[in-house]
């Protein structure tokens, strides 16, 4: 059984969805702070040939509390958002198949950031057909005080997962050793250098996967999702 653990991310790049279609159940933490200056609520699009911010706003509130106990400000502009995406993807040769999809995920009516970012998710992993199962952390049974490295193997031992995929900037938080000690081999994911036609001069890698999908077909997406390496 391969297991692999992330926070939720908003329409996250390729290597997030990568990571979840290799493995057999893809745990999504709901119990962990929230970071207000990683990628839970934003991401980067193309605009005019330059890599830009797209975010969800958020109700102030203490940066202590998990990402559960966030909630979406109601100032949040959803219509503003889509337009953001049409305009920016004018000319995309898959904006008409996209923009349903767009809408349907931001239309999603939940203020709470959890349960509006994993429902966004669930519904891209759909699209993609990947047919992995996804957790909620909260709901696996283990000492939730733990931290890093030991809660991730509790994890993995509590669903009796025997390997655990890590994205690449893990390589110098985990120890190989410390994971068979435990019975769980460790294995690193590393995206492969993945490049289309963005309809402009200078390819920007690592975009939102909104990026990939305005400018490939399905089956391409497919394929780039297969397109990593394991160390």
């Amino acid at each position: 059984m391969k297991i692999a653990i992330m926070q939720p991310y908003f329409f996250p790049y390729i290597g997030y969805w990568q990571l979840i279609n290799a493995v057999d159940e893809f745990v999504i933490y709901d119990n962990i702070q929230y970071t207000k200056k990683g990628w839970i609520n934003r991401n980067r699009f193309l605009l005019n040939g330059k890599d830009k911010i797209f975010s969800i706003p958020l109700k102030k509130d203490s940066d202590y509390k998990n990402v559960i106990e966030r909630n979406i400000s109601p100032t949040f502009d959803k219509k503003g958002l889509i337009s953001k995406f049409q305009n920016a993807y004018f000319k995309a040769p898959f904006k008409k198949e996209i923009t349903p999809l767009l809408e349907k995920i931001i239309y999603y009516e939940n203020d709470n950031l959890f349960e509006y970012v994993y429902n966004s998710v669930l519904e891209i992993c759909n699209y993609l057909e990947i047919k992995t199962n996804i957790i909620v952390s909260s709901k696996i049974n283990i000492d939730h005080s733990l931290k890093s490295k030991d809660k991730v193997i509790a994890i993995v031992k509590a669903l009796n997962g025997s390997k655990y995929i890590n994205p690449i900037g893990g390589v110098e938080l985990y120890d190989k050793k410390e994971f068979e000690n435990n019975n769980i081999s460790l294995e690193f994911l590393r995206a492969n250098e993945i490049k289309y036609n963005q309809n402009t001069s200078n390819f920007i890698p690592n975009l939102s996967i909104v990026d990939l999908l305005m400018y490939n077909d399905l089956k391409k997406v497919q394929d780039y999702l297969k397109d990593y390496t394991l160390i």
